[in-house]
């Protein structure tokens, strides 16, 4: 096998389609959809985001700054909104060694900033400012300001199954309330503020499972090709001798409560094991949409939503609950495709 060949057999492919109906349609409507990652990472390539709008329009648009691709569809008054997107990727297995610097390539100047910059929910002034500098009082380079954040993260938080969703990720009410309870786009998004509010780049990347894990973990896969409840934001944080860097301490809490038989301690071994390598590497059984936050609706008659990761609506009576399937139904599904891409 060549270089190539081995090259090519890391990649594997996957089919995702999401597909929306709007239950009681009868005003015009419009839907927006995240597509899959516009641009290319080393643990995913978006090969194609196809999309059909039975009865109305469609069209894909770009946003460079946070590699944020959305269908926006719109369908007239009489019209029932049904909307198809299908998504091919291309993605591996993803890991850095931070035991071996290796200079990275410099990223460009104004994308490290626009990932330093607070957002609505993740501020990086007053109690997050204070507590990212507790965090991190004694570190010394980005590497250990990234690790203290992370482990105290993990030590900290905890996993709350009351949540709806994957949560809303305001950071401040967490750390103001010390109610430091939530899903991934709470945990991580604190991440993703605490490094901001420490000077370390960072950003949340929205997605969802595709497939199952290949590691041993039953709760941080997909159990069938059903996916519509399998959204899940990750982070990466971005080290000056490595470039970006993957993280994610949302699922090592997601491991302690839900890892059969649950409530398992931080001192067992399957957790121990996710909390070591949850800190510089993703299994990519799961499909990257954006790393968006305060995102603006094309058309939209309401304001900004916080992020991109579930599929949104909106009628003459006001943009719909995205969690209640009885108005808004929406089936989202993934399948391996064979021939990866090299």
């Amino acid at each position: 096998m060549t270089a190539a060949d081995e090259a090519a057999s890391d990649w594997r492919q996957f089919e995702v389609v999401t597909r929306v109906e709007i239950v009681n349609g009868s005003d015009a409507t419009r839907i927006w959809l995240p597509a899959a990652l516009i641009t290319q990472t080393p643990y995913q390539k978006t090969l194609s985001n196809e999309f059909h709008a039975e009865g109305g329009n469609a069209r894909l648009v770009k946003g460079s700054d946070d590699a944020l691709g959305m269908v926006v569809a719109e369908f007239p008054a009489g019209v029932k909104p049904l909307l198809t997107l299908t998504s091919r990727v291309a993605t591996r297995n993803f890991a850095v060694d931070l035991s071996s610097p290796a200079k990275a390539p410099r990223a460009d100047r104004s994308e490290l900033q626009h990932f330093l910059r607070p957002t609505k929910m993740l501020p990086t002034d007053g109690i997050v400012k204070a507590t990212a500098a507790e965090i991190t009082k004694g570190t010394k380079t980005d590497v250990d300001k990234a690790r203290a954040i992370y482990e105290w993260i993990v030590e900290n938080t905890f996993r709350s199954p009351k949540v709806r969703g994957c949560g809303v990720g305001d950071i401040r009410f967490m750390l103001e309330s010390r109610d430091l309870g939530g899903k991934c786009a709470d945990l991580n998004a604190l991440y993703v503020g605490l490094a901001r509010a420490a000077g370390v780049p960072a950003r949340d990347v929205y997605g969802i499972r595709i497939g199952r894990s290949d590691l041993g973990y039953k709760c941080l896969g997909a159990a069938s090709e059903n996916i519509t409840k399998a959204q899940h934001c990750r982070a990466e944080v971005y080290l000056d001798a490595y470039g970006w860097v993957p993280v994610d301490p949302a699922d090592v809490r997601k491991v302690v409560l839900e890892e059969p038989p649950g409530n398992r301690p931080l001192d067992d071994q399957m957790v121990k094991a996710a909390r070591a390598r949850l800190f510089g590497s993703w299994e990519m059984n799961w499909m990257a949409y954006n790393f968006g936050h305060d995102v603006v609706l094309p058309g939209s008659a309401a304001g900004p939503v916080n992020f991109l990761m579930y599929p949104q609506a909106e009628t003459r009576g006001g943009r719909l609950d995205c969690l209640d399937p009885e108005n808004f139904k929406y089936e989202i599904t993934s399948k391996p495709i064979p021939n990866p891409v090299g």
